[in-house]
């Protein structure tokens, strides 16, 4: 990894990890609303910052309320989503895959909190939702808004 890649994902994990302490109160449990997914989506420009956005989720995990749980699941739900979007063509549907892979932290949420089978679903849909709201109509205007700016073009994209 060249210096400047380190240097943009320990830039990325930094932003993702002081996001999510000072969002703290909604950014973990099962009903989430984690502010520092909007830098998902770096990762679909770039996948040179989905090493950055994975360290920042394991690291603000480290933290958690749910301990082991929420730092095993809620990275590997990072890691598989970020993969996915680095694998998608379209910026709506690199958008959704944080979504569509919520049955990930539902199944931690569901260990944590019990509930069985009604409480995976509920949880799952509530992060499923968060998803939506964060990296799908949060993040996608964002990201479009910023694609014309020459300072995204400079440090943002291969």
């Amino acid at each position: 990894m060249k210096t400047r890649d380190l240097a943009r994902a320990g830039i990325v994990a930094a932003l993702y990890f002081a996001l999510t302490v000072v969002f703290k109160p909604i950014s973990y449990g099962p009903i989430q609303f984690r502010i520092a997914e909007i830098l998902n989506m770096l990762a679909f420009y770039n996948p040179v910052f989905a090493p950055g956005v994975i360290l920042g989720v394991f690291l603000s995990n480290l933290s958690s309320p749910l301990g082991w749980i929420d730092l095993l699941f809620g990275t590997l739900h990072t890691a598989i989503s970020l993969y996915a979007m680095t694998r998608t063509k379209k910026l709506v549907m690199a958008s959704l895959w944080p979504a569509i892979f919520s049955f990930i932290i539902g199944f931690a949420l569901m260990l944590y909190f019990g509930g069985g089978m009604k409480g995976f679903i509920t949880m799952t849909l509530s992060v499923m939702l968060s998803e939506l709201v964060i990296v799908t109509f949060i993040s996608v205007p964002i990201y479009k808004y910023l694609e014309k700016k020459t300072i995204f073009k400079k440090y943002v994209l291969p």
